[in-house]
């Protein structure tokens, strides 16, 4: 079995549900904020690293967004990956699902010779779990979601199982194609000091617009996204509480006459 190429796109998030929207925009404020590599990542990380030390190989890390979702491509770096790449241009600010899609296979297509695309399912922030899925579809390459288990086989291709809920499939995959890892699939190692110890020079590359085979601003960013947010509002948060006293008899008739008034049981 020949060594395989894993490219794993990873994101940076909000590391707090504290984050002030812009108005106008709609998009968070991420500016200031302390952030953090996104939970399903390291996932599809841990998953990428254990494929490659069983069978040979490599893993890229890739991440598009502003200069400091370089400590992402760092994290990846000291957990073993060995290269990156982060995509980062203003003129990509804005991009709903669909330009963020097509940005990360413009540096896909650079990036070249890969035999396997991981995600995580989903991010924390958007929480859209629509990302990888339309990367595949733009790359025109075989993809699943809710990935749980991955073996290669001999025949160039994997067996992957995914979940369904209620049911899990089994199902092979042709070279080169795109998985979208479920939570829980192993359980991530920590970064390595000895690792962070060695880092190379010009660790993360940097890819901006220009680099790009496709050089049409409007193809990107908010000018490329053909969806739109409306309107966007943090949940109202209440403090608001009231204190009974009593015995259980006494309490639990009180607690079910408030569910009642509020029509959450009959």
């Amino acid at each position: 079995m020949k060594p395989i190429r894993i490219i794993t796109c990873i994101k940076q998030v909000p590391g707090t549900t504290q984050v002030d929207i812009d108005e106008v925009t709609g998009n968070l404020k991420r500016d200031g904020i302390e952030n953090k590599m996104n939970m399903y990542d390291l996932f599809s990380i841990e998953t990428a690293l254990s494929l490659t030390e069983k069978h040979g190989g490599s893993v890229h890390a890739l991440t598009m967004g502003p200069p400091q979702a370089k400590a992402v491509l760092l994290e990846a770096y000291y957990m073993g990956v060995a290269s990156g790449t982060l995509i980062c241009d203003p003129r990509f600010a804005g991009s709903d699902v669909l330009a963020t899609a097509y940005t990360l296979a413009q540096a896909v297509s650079i990036l070249g010779g890969y035999d396997l695309i991981l995600c995580g399912k989903q991010t924390t922030d958007g929480d859209t779990a629509q990302v990888g899925s339309e990367l595949a579809e733009i790359l025109g390459i075989p993809h699943a979601s809710g990935a749980t288990a991955i073996c290669l086989n001999k025949d160039c291709g994997l067996t992957v199982f995914l979940n369904r809920d209620d049911y899990v499939i089994k199902q092979q995959m042709p070279f080169p194609c795109l998985l979208c890892m479920d939570g829980d699939i192993n359980t991530p190692r920590l970064p390595s000091f000895k690792r962070k110890r060695t880092l190379p020079n010009g660790y993360p590359h940097v890819m901006t617009l220009d680099d790009f085979k496709d050089n049409d601003e409007t193809h990107y960013g908010i000018s490329g996204s053909p969806t739109q947010v409306e309107a966007i509002f943090p949940p109202e948060k209440s403090s608001e509480r009231k204190l009974f006293n009593g015995n259980g008899d006494k309490l639990g008739e009180k607690l079910a006459d408030i569910l009642i008034e509020k029509k959450m049981i009959l």
